[in-house]
């Protein structure tokens, strides 16, 4: 296992549901509700664990892939990310499922979370395939993984100050 492959499953997944809401469209709000909150646990969870198990280790071994300009500029912005997916995902919530409204609110946390996918796979998730070993990245898998399962209905969203967030997992 590799806990990059994990996350590129998950967001996969990610990508699959926010695209079945899409295509089921108005017409049918049973279905639009489940499947929008196993993608808004599913978006929780994720966040969460990719900040106790991957972005420490990209503080620890990062370089600044790509566009990043440091390991701590990526890691910021992962965490900025994150909190804009959880807003969004919260601003879901206060619409009736369905509406014009609802699908406006999918349309900004889809965007929110198609904006971190892409950036942490050609920057974190670069960072840790050139620099972190196949042993690490499996441990992290390990744990990636076993949260995951763990937290199937989601977790608690808790946004995070990303300068805090870096000077509490940075390595120096």
């Amino acid at each position: 296992m590799d806990i990059c492959q994990l996350i590129l499953d998950d967001h996969a997944e990610q990508r699959r549901l926010f695209a079945m809401i899409e295509e089921i469209g108005a017409g049918d709000p049973d279905a639009l509700r489940p499947i929008w909150q196993r993608l808004q646990a599913l978006l929780d969870a994720h966040a969460e664990a990719e900040e106790r198990f991957f972005y420490p280790d990209v503080l620890m071994v990062g370089h600044g892939a790509n566009d990043a300009d440091s390991a701590e500029d990526e890691t910021k912005d992962a965490i900025e990310d994150h909190n804009d997916i959880r807003d969004t995902g919260a601003a879901v919530d206060r619409h009736e499922v369905g509406s014009d409204a609802w699908f406006e609110a999918v349309g900004k946390c889809n965007l929110a979370n198609s904006k971190h996918m892409a950036e942490e796979e050609r920057q974190g998730m670069t960072d840790m395939r050139q620099h972190a070993s196949r042993e690490r990245r499996h441990q992290l898998a390990v744990k990636f993984a076993a949260f995951g399962a763990a937290h199937l209905t989601g977790v608690k969203p808790v946004d995070k100050d990303p300068k805090a967030y870096v000077e509490a997992h940075s390595p120096d």
